[in-house]
């Protein structure tokens, strides 16, 4: 694996200082909860202090120059913590080896009005919607502990500067350390006017550093995950919810299980699910079984996959559809065509799959409530905690633990969370773990939305593309989860339209003198969630796998049709360019190698790939190589983004190869790992990053914008393997294998 890097070229922050015996503290004050006692399993639910002293929102600084950054972000393997900690280093000046970083309670937010920002760690928006806020805390810390040298001094602070945790008066040579004048910087007035560094002068941001989120107990197990929590008196749920979504519980009979060792209740959550609680988890799975649930499934019962694909037909030429993106006559152009090409493209429900099945440890009493969650959003979880509790907000917290995986489905949906409460209160006092099993978390997903898409493009005698007609008919995630959002824009879901936007962060990189896309929103009963990447997964196949499709129709090698119409979009240019190049386009590929081109833009990043692969038998597929460039405008780690660039890749061709989620009588059919597949590390190809940096005002994302190009880069190369196209998703149903 090897990485290049290229060099090309929110809100307010309000700080405020107290004087602390301890340190300087930027922002305000406040109690850190138990939450880190409880990751590592010592159970503690107190409302007691951590180790470390009480500091303010953003950053402290220690008598012996240790540096805690608080981050409100979550882990879940794409380095988010180590980036963020980068930035604010970056503006302190401060030494690295001495950084470390903590999390502040959602309840503690809650009651600061939000004072640390969002929580939410979710559309690749981590580090881009957080940099500018972090920076200016790691800056007006700086200042603050310049100042309190030049005061002890008395020269002027524009004398002095500030490098590794060491403050040096620059005539004189004198110097001192952040920690012997932290306490004196506490007490000063916050600088009003806090100027960033210029991108030239970083000296931490774009470094390749070591993690700080403890990755050796990771590697050798010790890492304290949500399902390995541990607390005294602690009783461990497993759950059954009904199969069909929309069902309900008719009735069922424990009489068996209520004998069995070490149960201890067998209890009804909500008028959906039935869940055992017991001394173990095995306990509770073997129980759980043994309890005879009948099931009403409603209206959804008679539900299938081909009845669901049957509905999205005919969306495709329905006449409901919203018009998102359009400019020009598109119906003009198809019909004084010379030629017309169409192609009509599917695309499956899709599980996230996280490693660690969700899970989640309540404790309720009449007066309080706790719950320690693996959350992308800690503010989320809290809200629905106070829900399900039944207590008002300032009787309940959240503590966030090590989370296995998120993927999307940890952040907006908390249903195992609240049902870990509504659990919990049925057995005051005790510590409740619910864990579901892996069939429970394989068919209560909140899966990638389903969706069709039929492309339409006219070309003239002379062959040009004169116009292009995308109508995309499947689901709205916004309808389900954020119906406020669908109604302001008056019955449509603008998220479905991700990389195929006029402009912005998912704008689309082509232009065409008449274009329509838009979108016949037809739901299922099915929950939609946000799926890593989500909807530009398959927006990307559908508009790349066609350009080729549209190359080849007017004559012309793939990447120059697209330059030819990407000519306003240079930083979408660049990426084509660089894997292009980074494959070799222009020179004759290996005899039996074939190659395959695609490029995006999503989440305000532009990102390419180009692959070469053979195929064997017209089936087996073998990858052997991939070319990945982005465009985030800055690389905060360029080691992270390297993984992060090799782990979408295998989440993607893991989708394109062998994933789907299907339907039989309302529920969903694939229950584990055996039928609802991952590629393994021998299908893996190698991957070769370019990281190109744009600059800019506009900050992009890593970790989902690369995972959209995989796709439809090795589509068209089998292609030209093949002489076939393949239009539906996954490769599997069509007898196509990676090997």
């Amino acid at each position: 694996m090897t990485t290049t890097t290229i060099n090309t070229s929110r809100r307010h922050f309000v700080v405020g200082s107290t004087a602390i015996a301890t340190g300087l503290a930027i922002g305000f004050d406040f109690v850190f909860m138990a939450e880190a006692n409880a990751a590592m399993g010592t159970g503690t639910t107190s409302m007691t202090p951590l180790s470390t002293p009480e500091i303010g929102v953003w950053v402290v600084v220690k008598p012996n120059d240790d540096v805690v950054v608080r981050i409100v972000r979550s882990e879940m393997g794409q380095g988010t913590i180590t980036g963020l900690a980068q930035m604010v280093a970056e503006e302190l000046e401060c030494d690295w080896k001495k950084v470390s970083y903590e999390y502040p309670s959602p309840a503690e937010s809650l009651k600061r009005k939000q004072a640390w920002g969002s929580y939410s760690t979710g559309g690749s928006r981590g580090i881009r919607t957080s940099e500018q806020y972090v920076r200016k805390g790691g800056a007006a810390a700086r200042m603050m502990l310049i100042q309190a040298a030049a005061d002890q001094w008395n020269v002027p602070a524009a004398e002095c500067v500030a490098a590794n945790s060491v403050i040096t008066h620059t005539p004189s040579g004198r110097k001192t350390t952040f920690g012997k004048v932290s306490v004196a910087a506490s007490q000063l007035a916050v600088p009003t006017e806090v100027p960033l560094k210029d991108p030239k002068a970083w000296k931490l941001i774009g470094k390749p550093v070591n993690r700080i989120d403890g990755v050796s107990d990771k590697v050798t197990g010790r890492q304290v995950y949500a399902i390995d929590l541990k607390m005294p008196g602690m009783l461990v749920a497993n759950i059954k919810e009904s199969p069909v979504f929309g069902g309900k519980v008719k009735s069922y009979d424990a009489a068996k299980a209520q004998s069995m060792k070490g149960v201890k209740k067998v209890v009804q959550v909500g008028d959906s699910a039935v869940a055992v609680v017991a001394e173990t988890f095995w306990q509770a799975k073997t129980a759980l079984d043994q309890v005879n649930i009948v099931w009403d499934n409603g209206a959804n019962g008679n539900v299938s996959s081909a009845s669901i694909k049957k509905m999205l037909e005919e969306g495709l030429t329905a006449n409901d559809a919203f018009v998102h993106n359009t400019n020009g006559d598109v119906n003009s152009a198809l019909s004084s065509a010379s030629k017309k090409i169409e192609a009509t493209y599917f695309y499956p429900f899709l599980n996230h799959a996280t490693l660690e099945p969700q899970t989640a440890t309540a404790k309720w009493t009449a007066d309080s409530c706790e719950a320690w969650v693996p959350t992308q959003d800690g503010e989320a979880s809290l809200a629905a905690v106070i829900a399900a509790s039944g207590l008002p907000a300032e009787k309940c917290n959240v503590y966030k633990v090590n989370l296995g995986g998120g993927f999307g489905r940890r952040g907006a949906f908390q249903d195992y969370t609240t049902q870990a409460v509504n659990i919990a209160k049925q057995m005051p006092g005790t510590p409740i773990k619910l864990i579901w099993t892996r069939e429970e978390d394989m068919t209560q997903g909140r899966y990638h939305p389903v969706m069709m898409c039929k492309m339409t493009a006219a070309i003239d005698d002379k062959k040009n593309v004169t116009g292009i007609n995308m109508r995309l008919s499947g689901q709205s995630i916004l309808a389900a989860v954020r119906p406020a959002v669908v109604a302001a824009n008056k019955g449509k879901d603008p998220l479905t339209f991700q990389g195929l936007e006029s402009s912005g962060e998912h704008g689309i990189t082509y232009s065409f003198p008449n274009l329509t896309i838009d979108h016949a929103m037809r739901n299922t009963h099915v929950p939609p969630g946000f799926w890593r990447g989500v909807n530009v997964n398959q927006n990307a196949i559908f508009i790349e796998t066609f350009m080729d499709e549209l190359a080849e129709a007017t004559g012309m090698d793939a990447v120059e049709f697209r330059r030819k119409h990407m000519q306003e979009y240079p930083r979408a240019v660049a990426v084509l360019n660089a894997v292009a190049d980074g494959i070799g386009w222009t020179k004759p590929a290996a005899p039996g190698v074939y190659r395959g081109v695609a490029q995006m833009r999503s989440f305000g990043s532009y990102v390419a790939a180009a692959c070469e692969l053979s195929v064997t038998n017209g089936t087996d597929v073998k990858i052997h190589r991939i070319v990945a460039a982005t465009d985030p405008g800055y690389a905060v780690n360029p080691a992270q983004i390297n993984r992060q660039v090799s782990g979408s890749f295998v989440y993607g061709l893991s989708a394109l190869f062998e994933e789907e989620i299907t339907l039989e009588n309302g529920a969903v059919v694939q229950k584990n790992f055996d039928t609802f597949n991952s590629i393994r590390l021998a299908q893996m190809p190698k991957v070769e990053t370019i990281i190109i940096e744009g600059g800019g005002k506009e900050w992009g994302g890593v970790g989902e914008p690369t995972i959209a190009v995989a796709a439809p880069a090795v589509l068209n190369a089998i292609y030209r393997a093949t002489g076939k196209r393949y239009r539906t998703v996954p490769l599997k149903n069509s007898g196509i294998k990676l090997v």
